[in-house]
């Protein structure tokens, strides 16, 4: 037997929880073959004892199904000059107090929004930073009106663009042309360890991560190397958006990154006005596919919360993993008007529902962090 064909056999195992295969991972680093023994030496990717009781087994069946001589087969994990390093060089600036994340399964959820619009409320009363990290369709230029190119210092720093007192990068930023980003993984994770990296953040309180959407290995590779307070997951209603927010919150929960919260976006549409004309007579109103009757007060005023998506994505996956629901964002023409036109919602309607909703997200993961740094 050949060392290529223990490789072909390598190559069909899965890394766990991945849909790349274990050679695709990197980790193999030598195979012994002698009379009586085959050995295969992998670099250990991971803390996670399960993990590496799946490869080592799936290993064994692999190639023993290709041996004839039926020799030992011994897998050993040497433990990687990175993971000896991941409690430090999972990346961690000590002048950056708390990194959060806001992370989605999927994409078309208003995750960039919702990271705007939550940096945006931190800023009120912490230095705050924002990072969007989505190479592929970077939106943070428009959510806040602003394509200027950084300034390149000393040690090739980037000067992080600064507006609405928080400091920002992007990958839009750089691209200033729109040319469209064809670049494989690979090339991903060694700009994103560059963008952490090489940015001149200088002190925050926060700096908020708006991730690719998705659970691939490009996400995988950016957590590992960022040292994260904890992660935020937005959803939206359905229970089909449910099975996508379960990939991203496990894929955290695999790397040891904590979830602190849910967000879900779009849960309802917050509908109130009035009745002119009104007689000051006792009055409901029903809908059509509307279940509930809506009461009219004295005056001729009523409101009402209707679900254009139907579901408890938030909810269910806050209970699942026993973390809180941060917030239930209502769908708001103006939010998404506002985000078009480059303003963080929260400082253009300061008493509004939403920006109250988002005003409680952010004192409930200040109180969280703040448990945590205790």
């Amino acid at each position: 037997m050949l060392k290529q064909d223990i490789v072909e056999q390598l190559g069909k195992i899965k890394y766990p929880g991945f849909s790349k295969d274990i050679i695709s991972f990197g980790i193999l680093k030598d195979i012994k073959i002698s009379n009586d023994l085959i050995s295969i030496i992998f670099s250990q990717p991971t803390n996670q004892q399960d993990v590496l009781d799946k490869i080592k087994q799936s290993t064994i069946n692999k190639v023993s199904s290709i041996d004839n001589l039926n020799r030992i087969i011994e897998v050993t994990f040497v433990t990687s000059e990175n993971l000896n390093k991941s409690n430090v060089a999972n990346k961690k600036n000590e002048n950056i107090k708390n990194i959060i994340a806001v992370s989605s399964g999927k994409g078309g959820v208003g995750k960039s929004t919702i990271a705007v619009n939550l940096a945006a409320e931190l800023s009120k009363k912490f230095k705050v930073g924002l990072l969007d990290l989505d190479i592929y369709g970077p939106s943070l230029p428009t959510l806040i009106g602003n394509n200027d190119t950084p300034k390149v210092i000393e040690n090739n720093l980037l000067v992080p663009i600064e507006k609405y007192n928080m400091k920002f990068m992007s990958f839009g930023f750089l691209n200033a042309k729109d040319d469209p980003a064809i670049w494989r993984g690979p090339m991903v994770s060694k700009l994103t360890h560059q963008f952490f990296d090489n940015v001149d953040w200088g002190s925050l309180d926060f700096l908020i991560l708006d991730l690719p959407p998705g659970t691939g290995d490009i996400q995988l590779t950016l957590v590992q190397k960022i040292a994260l307070s904890g992660a935020i997951i937005v959803t939206t209603p359905q229970d089909l958006a449910h099975q996508d927010v379960k990939k991203g919150s496990d894929m955290f929960n695999k790397v040891n990154t904590p979830v602190i919260g849910v967000v879900e976006n779009m849960s309802f549409y917050n509908l109130k006005g009035k009745i002119n004309g009104f007689n000051n007579k006792s009055m409901n109103l029903s809908f059509d596919n509307l279940s509930k009757n809506i009461i009219v007060d004295n005056n001729g005023h009523f409101e009402f919360d209707i679900e254009i998506f139907k579901g408890r994505s938030g909810n269910k996956e806050s209970s699942r993993l026993g973390i809180p629901l941060l917030g239930s964002i209502p769908l708001d023409p103006n939010l998404s008007l506002l985000s078009d036109e480059g303003k963080p919602y929260v400082f253009e309607s300061e008493n509004s529902l939403i920006s109250n909703i988002f005003k409680d997200i952010s004192v409930n993961i200040e109180k969280i962090v703040q448990i945590k740094n205790d």
